[in-house]
């Protein structure tokens, strides 16, 4: 293959970048994916309808608007699905029901809670907005409408150091207390739900329940003395769910049904309806093979045929902490898409896996690296082994390395959103 330019480097990340701006909810982000199959020709399919599907053309499903699993039927494919898993969420704030609380009579912030795993301290004394769904009833149906107020909104002020001297010796957050955003003066008061149903288009009383999250209102950027870096909320996954997404659209897809599926909801577990321990991925490609004329034995064996890439972020050695890394396997930022390894299978990466992905990276003339934990750290799982439980095809975790995992804004390599891209085109092809 062609050797990559630094510009096909920069415009594939600049492009991640806007999309992700595009994107400050799982809602908006499945959006936004929906819109890109839609414009290349896939048919939307609903899970209370019946499914007709074609040879040689694709679809996607929807689930709680959060989730997405898109496919391609060639017209005479080989036994055996190519499967690549992400998820459209990030730890971050949701925000609860009556939000409003006045403080000391004088300002009105918003009551949160914390939804997932999170670097707290990166969320201070920066522009925050609010992001996601209304649910709205009519004519006795409920109705959803995806919310951005795209504004600098909200602020979580931390306290000045003169009133917490040991404020650097670290500090142990409480939501409840700490993290609390400033909203408005006391005037304030009520015009929370307003701002809300001004951006939905909707009356405030008609507005019956709301999945809201905080975002930083902040653009992604490139950055660094040859602009070989970027600087972006999101990172993990909206990254992988991205670039994986290229891939598919841009794979031939000629030999094997290709299937790309975001889950939501890895942050917290994926033990939701529209998360990978859910029958999403079952229930599309039991429906696609009865739809297709095949038998339950015809899908088992395709199953068994079948190949899985999680595809979550994984952690590049960090240039201050160095000594967290394992000693030897060490990835790095532009050094390619990164294999997973966990003794205690957190990760489903086995010898033959991991020999299927080096093979698939080697075609696609892209780097691959390796990742481990420290044997004395441990690690957070991702999505293979939660997704094999339902659907037990072979897999291999794999990402993209990254400082800052889990902070307001996380740090990557321009170059491994287009090496990623390129592995997961040849894995469609």
């Amino acid at each position: 293959m062609a050797e990559l330019t630094k510009k096909e480097f920069e415009s594939t990340s600049e492009a991640l970048l806007e999309f992700i701006w595009d994107s400050p909810s799982p809602y908006h982000a499945v959006s936004n994916m929906a819109g890109l199959l839609a414009a290349q020709g896939y048919t939307e399919l609903y899970e209370n309808e019946p499914w007709e599907i074609s040879r040689g053309r694709g679809y996607y499903v929807v689930r709680n608007g959060s989730a997405i699993i898109s496919f391609y039927v060639p017209a005479v494919p080989e036994r055996g699905y190519r499967i690549i898993a992400s998820h459209s969420d990030s730890p971050t704030f949701k925000i609860k029901e009556d939000p409003e609380i006045l403080s000391d009579g004088k300002y009105v912030q918003l009551n949160v809670e914390a939804y997932g795993g999170m670097v707290m301290n990166s969320w201070f004394d920066r522009p925050l907005s609010v992001a996601g769904r209304v649910a709205y009833a009519s004519d006795g149906r409920v109705f959803t409408k995806n919310v951005d107020i795209d504004r600098d909104l909200l602020v979580i002020p931390n306290l000045a150091i003169h009133m917490d001297r040991s404020v650097n010796d670290g500090k142990k957050m409480n939501v409840q207390k700490d993290l609390l955003p400033l909203f408005g003066e006391a005037a304030s008061a009520g015009k929370f739900r307003q701002l809300v149903s001004e951006d939905a288009g909707i009356p405030a009383d008609s507005i019956l329940a709301w999945d809201l999250t905080l975002y930083p209102h902040v653009r992604g950027s490139v950055f660094g003395a040859d602009r070989e870096f970027i600087s972006s909320p999101k990172l993990d996954d909206l990254q992988c769910a991205w670039t994986t997404l290229q891939g598919f659209l841009n794979g031939k897809k000629e030999d094997h049904i290709a299937v790309h599926a975001v889950f939501d909801n890895e942050e917290v577990g994926s033990g939701t309806r529209q998360g990978a321990a859910s029958t999403f991925l079952y229930d599309v490609l039991t429906r696609m093979n009865r739809a297709l004329g095949g038998t339950e034995e015809y899908f088992l064996m395709n199953v068994a045929d079948s190949w899985l890439l999680s595809a979550d972020n994984g952690h590049a050695v960090h240039p201050n902490n160095p000594d967290k890394a394992d000693p030897k396997n060490r990835p790095v930022l532009n050094g390619g898409p990164v294999l997973k390894f966990a003794g205690n299978q957190k990760y489903c990466t086995d010898a033959v896996s991991a020999a299927f992905f080096r093979d698939l990276c080697r075609k696609a003339d892209v780097p691959v690296q390796t990742y481990a934990n420290r044997s004395d750290i441990p690690g957070g799982s991702t999505l293979g082994n939660i997704s094999t439980s339902q659907v037990a095809a072979r897999s291999v975790d794999i990402g993209l390395a990254q400082l800052a995992m889990h902070s307001v804004s996380e740090v990557g390599g321009i170059r491994d959103s287009a090496y990623m891209v390129r592995a997961a085109r040849v894995f469609y092809s």
